[in-house]
């Protein structure tokens, strides 16, 4: 159909961002979905200096390359979610260990993010909103439907702040559908978008790798949510249970051939993407199918160039004819 295909920067942040642009144009990519960390793309300095968005955009047109969203991941997660040491693994030093202090940063980053995709041009912004009670998921001890209602009700009320700066900028937020967010599956995703009253600025960024584990079909999934998708991620993961794996992962680390389901390269899992592109044909989207690459058993270089290769050949256009016309002549 000739959508274009982007490469999500966040697993390439180790590179200099004219590195990774360089590298995308060689493995055949159309642009970049730029991620908000490493060199790639300061926000706060995005959103107020229009000269720093202006040699990111002639460094991508150097290389023949467009952008099309950024990736908010990191601050984002950080919004609604509880205190995690982990997160002082991306988190700046001044609010490492602070609970408050890293939510405040973390709304004020995202909404500089609104501003920076806005000057990059970028209509959409993909990323985590967090979550409150992702600990409590499993219901031992007991998880009450009023700590559930809570959750939801303050994941918007953190988030609707930062919709409304989207708003003003004109771009639209697209929350992954993914363990540790409030919304990782299904009927999770059904009530967030119910509880933000269904409101033009939050939508998705359908990928599914994410739900293809967890038992649920992600051609389902975006024919049911078809008007809030907003980005499409292009990511495979295999299942691959033995009767000695489990779903949960045994705190195997990824790449693992022991865990019950592993992130794979394009082509190499359980996701079934020719239904997922007759969805897309079928609700129309022509925006870009992102490549987002990760896959602890194949080398990186290799895999992406591999992974551009077959979205351009699996991403086939809809018919404009009814083939049975021919009969009627």
């Amino acid at each position: 159909m000739g959508r274009p295909v982007t490469l999500f920067t966040g697993q390439w942040a180790d590179l200099p961002f004219e590195t990774m642009c360089e590298k995308a144009a060689g493995f055949g990519y159309d642009g970049l979905e730029i991620a908000c960390w490493g060199d790639h793309m300061d926000v706060r300095t995005a959103a107020a200096d229009p000269a720093y968005c202006a040699k990111k955009k002639e460094t991508l047109a150097k290389y023949n390359l467009k952008c099309w969203a950024l990736g908010a991941h990191l601050s984002g997660q950080c919004v609604a979610s509880l205190y995690d040491p982990r997160y002082d693994g991306f988190l700046p030093p001044a609010v490492k260990g602070k609970p408050e202090e890293m939510r405040s940063w973390a709304a004020e980053e995202m909404k500089c993010t609104a501003r920076a995709a806005k000057n990059m041009g970028c209509q959409v912004v993909t990323g985590f909103v967090g979550s409150p009670i992702w600990n409590y998921w499993y219901s031992f001890p007991q998880t009450s439907s009023q700590m559930v209602e809570d959750a939801f009700k303050l994941v918007v009320d953190l988030w609707n702040p930062i919709l409304d700066e989207f708003d003003r900028c004109g771009v639209k937020f697209a929350l992954e559908v993914h363990p540790t967010e409030i919304a990782f599956d299904y009927y999770t995703t059904e009530k967030l978008l119910d509880a933000f009253g269904r409101r033009p600025a939050f939508g998705l960024n359908f990928d599914p790798s994410h739900l293809v584990w967890q038992g649920v079909n992600p051609a389902l999934f975006l024919r049911d949510f078809s008007d809030r998708v907003y980005h499409v991620h292009m990511k495979d993961a295999a299942v691959v249970l033995d009767g000695r794996s489990g779903i949960l992962g045994s705190h195997i680390e990824f790449g693992d051939n022991r865990r019950g389901w592993n992130f794979r390269s394009l082509g190499h899992g359980s996701v079934n993407f020719e239904e997922i592109i007759r969805e897309l044909n079928a609700m129309r989207y022509d925006g870009p199918l992102s490549v987002e690459w990760e896959d602890s058993g194949m080398e990186r270089e290799y895999g992406a160039s591999e992974a551009c290769a077959f979205v351009r050949r699996v991403d086939f256009a809809p018919s404009n004819i009814a083939f049975d016309d021919a009969m009627k002549k």
